[in-house]
């Protein structure tokens, strides 16, 4: 296969490699169209229009919307009788993934002031939250934890959860992995009626407050529509690794950390900056050599071929700005001394630091999120965590002392915007102490 080979010492290398880094942000018009009318219909009609569509896109034949209801029971009972490998390997990931993020977890605060005015602001979770899981193509029980454990660490009230099953069989790995992470609510279901569902609420599906979660096209369009109804996490695009690496790691590992997001989806980029040419050559043979053993590896050609290079740089301080132009989802610091470099890179969504730290750790067991941004939106953006699923109050306790201060000062600048109610109310006070 063919990847896409470029140097930064090229004479033409800028007009590659935007062509190589351009994003499409376009939004197919006919998804967008299609999406909103199921979610129109949805908040019109309710339960009739979520079992009508359910059982017509996953083939089921469900008399009611509670036919699709799973219990904690059912959770718990899918945790209990999963082989005893999976058993533990979920439970560890699942104990990781909760200690880091009870490190995210916002602390109330508050600052009093000389003359007794106390300014602060609260942290609450938010009362409820939907979880989208994919279930069509595939099921990603990692997923489950990385979204739904940090609302759990929040203290969120209620986590519903909600998962297509084409064919009526749930994936015993979702369930269980659910379990873990405090979901005792779910619906097997999917779609735009999934997501009209939880931003809208039907007869037997709650409302909820956001709706966080992966999905196809349709998801995509969906949760842009119900935006401002209810929060949304993102709306991601197609994976994306970056590898920099100075040779001196095995290059077998490098090629299959590529292969590692290639894999997702043809959509997905793959990229290595090295400032070692022979290096890049060695890379390239691995890629031609294991692809071949790869039950995805059409998938993979596709990925590298359409959207994945191999780029020699003159240094790597060099390609950690190359790469901060990139900003990628995940970024690999695979050198020698790398901790040197940390600093150097500003944007990306996860920072993956030594040869040891592949990015395939991260997504399943390490313990940081793995909803990470993707599409350049690592330049304002930042991963899933507990502070998705709180929230910020202001608090104000003003003294009398620091309202006449405080309502002098407020006095002048809303005369200055010609807002006189606010003048007003703030002299009242002012007035008032005058007189005692």
């Amino acid at each position: 296969m063919s990847i896409r080979r470029l140097n930064t010492q090229q004479p033409d290398f800028a007009a590659k490699f935007s062509e190589l880094v351009a994003v499409d942000s376009s939004v197919d018009p006919e998804i967008t169209r299609r999406a909103e009318a199921i979610v129109q219909d949805v908040r019109a009609r309710g339960d009739e229009a979520v079992l009508e569509y359910t059982n017509r896109f996953d083939h089921m034949d469900a008399k009611s919307v509670a036919e699709f209801r799973l219990t904690e029971d059912d959770l718990k009972e899918a945790l209990e009788t999963l082989p005893k490998d999976q058993k533990d390997a979920l439970t560890q990931a699942a104990q990781r993934i909760r200690e880091f993020h009870e490190h995210e977890l916002g602390q109330s605060w508050s600052i009093t002031e000389e003359d007794g005015t106390k300014l602060g602001i609260r942290y609450i979770p938010l009362d409820s939250v939907g979880l989208y899981v994919p279930g069509g193509k595939a099921a990603y029980p990692s997923s489950v934890l990385m979204n739904a454990m940090p609302a759990h660490v929040a203290g969120c009230k209620k986590i519903v959860m909600v998962v297509p099953t084409p064919g009526g069989k749930p994936n015993q790995l979702v369930l269980a992995a659910a379990c873990l992470a405090g979901v005792k609510e779910c619906y097997t279901i999917g779609g735009a009626q999934a997501i009209a569902a939880l931003a809208y609420g039907t007869e037997t599906i709650p409302a909820v407050d956001k709706i966080v979660g992966p999905g196809n096209a349709y998801v995509a369009a969906a949760k842009r529509y119900v935006f401002g109804t209810v929060g949304i996490d993102m709306i991601a695009g197609p994976s994306e690794i970056l590898v920099i690496c100075d040779g001196k790691t095995n290059p077998d590992w490098i090629a299959m950390d590529l292969f590692s997001q290639a894999e997702h989806d043809e959509l997905a980029q793959a990229i290595l900056l090295t400032d070692d040419a022979e290096f890049a050559d060695k890379v390239a043979e691995s890629i031609d050599r294991q692809i071949k053993g790869m039950s995805r590896k059409d998938i993979i050609s596709a990925s590298l071929n359409n959207r994945g290079a191999i780029i020699v740089t003159r240094s790597i301080e060099e390609a950690c700005k190359v790469a901060d132009t990139i900003a990628p989802e995940h970024l690999e610091l695979s050198v020698q001394d790398a901790d040197k470099y940390i600093d150097q890179i500003h944007h990306a969504g996860a920072l993956f630091v030594g040869p040891y730290t592949c990015e395939a750790l991260g997504d399943y067991c390490a313990g940081p999120n793995h909803v990470l941004p993707t599409s350049r939106t690592a330049r304002y953006s930042s991963p899933l965590g507990v502070w998705d699923f709180q929230k910020r109050m202001s608090v104000l306790k003003v003294s009398k002392h620091g309202a006449e201060k405080l309502g002098r000062i407020a006095d002048v600048l809303a005369r200055g915007e010609f807002l006189t109610a606010h003048a007003a109310s703030a002299m009242y006070r002012v007035h008032d102490l005058e007189k005692k």
